[in-house]
């Protein structure tokens, strides 16, 4: 029996500052070129000779703000601030590579649905059918005001509002135009045929929208669907919606458990459990023996900001942790932020000291330390013991962190079974779920709106 292959994607953003704060001071990091174009289509280029199966792009919009109740820190040390656009970045990255693809950020709380299936159908179409969405909704009151609003909306109601935006989505990607509506006849002077292109009239409680889709049917129609949401409320709309699902895990056992929660709501919802593919977050630190690796650890250690990190956690939590002595245990407080950061506070043995232990390396992902056997070997054991499909691996001296793990742990999982020797062929959404098809399956909801 053939093993599980692992899934990977490179974990990223347009900014200095990502995961691992502080980074940014390592002699051999490079992410102050990201305003460059070089900076991304060598890091596309270096991906794909890794085989990566993607580039997840996250993004914000708004600023941590709630640390201290101010932006010094995130300025000084650069926490996801100066951020630019994701989703600029990947015509000129797709221009030089053939296979990787690209799952890009956007908030829909601010985003108009009409022009925002425009952009992605446009980019699936340059592309060639190498694009996902990470459907994220915000949770920054910084945002919120940004935006116009007094307040970041509630965080179930954002949840309803999404389920809405999804559908306006659908109607214009999946119903506005009929396959076969592009003819593309010079010689009877007929590009597209008028009666298989459909007007989208949606009057919903959130929106108004009457038009046709501006784009021709792109190779995916629907983006790949990427989401992160561990609340219930979340978790339905994954259940529904979500094609990828990317989650935070600390242990094996209360990972398992996020795993079979998501697939239990795939169904659900009427799709089949393995609809869902699974990927968490790490950090990996490698080098050719554990000594030298841990050595490298410690080296990394030295340049990381674990204050940075617990500024950028306390607009995760909505909770101001400056408020607290170091060993004064902080209070949990409902909020309207992320729910499952929140969550890691209920039992208010949580201290100022003991998160910035947790946040040593600027940030807390869990971290695989070790030779490419070992890493291998953990790698390998968290995709047996948990059910997950795959890791969305961050960076954390870049571009080093990425040619570490391609030239060092990607050839011994090679070695092992456990990761590919070739792209196989097709768009995003077949080299993921390998079913043959560029669109979605029949029974996602979005299928639903077909004419």
């Amino acid at each position: 029996m053939s093993k599980k292959k692992i899934l990977l994607n490179a974990f990223n953003m347009n900014c200095i500052g990502h995961i691992n704060h502080g980074l940014w001071t390592h002699p051999r990091d490079t992410s102050t070129r990201f305003n460059t174009l070089e900076y991304w289509t060598e890091l596309a280029q270096l991906l794909e000779r890794g085989l990566f199966d993607g580039l997840f792009i996250a993004d914000i919009v708004g600023v941590y703000d709630v640390y201290q109740q101010s932006v010094d820190i995130p300025l000084k040390e650069s926490i996801q601030l100066p951020v630019n656009d994701p989703l600029l970045l990947v015509s000129a990255m797709a221009a030089v590579t053939k296979n990787l693809g690209f799952g890009l950020t956007a908030n829909l709380t601010y985003e108009p649905p009409y022009l925002f299936a425009r952009r992605m159908s446009t980019l699936d179409h340059l592309t060639q059918g190498r694009v996902g969405w990470n459907i994220v909704t915000g949770y920054l009151d910084s945002a919120a005001k940004a935006m116009g609003l007094t307040e970041q909306v509630e965080h179930d109601r954002r949840y309803d509002q999404a389920d809405e935006y999804l559908e306006v989505l659908y109607k214009l990607w999946e119903g506005s135009w009929e396959n076969g509506a592009v003819l593309n006849d010079p010689v009877q002077r007929i590009y597209a045929q008028p009666d298989k292109v459909h007007k989208v009239k949606h009057a919903g409680e959130f929106y108004q929208v009457e038009g046709y889709h501006l784009c021709e049917p792109s190779p995916q129609r629907t983006p790949v669907l990427f989401q992160a949401g561990s609340s219930d409320r979340g978790l339905r709309f994954a259940g529904r919606h979500a094609e990828c699902v990317f989650i935070s895990g600390q242990t094996k056992a209360a990972t398992k458990i996020q795993v079979d929660k998501v697939r239990a709501s795939a169904v659900a919802a009427g799709r089949n459990p393995d609809d869902i593919k699974l990927f968490m977050g790490l950090n990996v630190i490698v080098a050719p023996t554990d000594a030298e690796a841990q050595a490298k650890r410690e080296e990394y250690l030295s340049y990381a900001s674990a204050e940075a990190g617990v500024a950028h956690f306390a607009s995760s939590t909505g909770i101001d942790f400056a408020d607290y002595e170091l060993d004064e245990p902080i209070q949990y407080v409902k909020s309207n932020a992320i729910q499952s950061a929140t969550k890691v506070l209920q039992n208010n043995d949580w201290t100022r000291r003991k998160l910035l232990e947790q946040h040593a390396l600027g940030g807390r992902y869990m971290t695989v330390v070790g030779s490419p056997e070992q890493v291998a070997d953990e790698l390998e054991s968290w995709i047996a013991e948990t059910g997950l499909d795959g890791f969305n691996l961050t960076r954390i001296v870049t571009p080093e962190s990425y040619v570490d793990f391609i030239d060092l742990v990607i050839p011994e999982l090679q070695r092992r079974g456990s990761y590919k020797t070739a792209y196989d062929t097709g768009s995003l959404r077949q080299k993921l779920f390998i079913e043959g098809d560029a669109h979605l399956p029949e029974r996602h909801t979005g299928a639903s709106f077909r004419p």
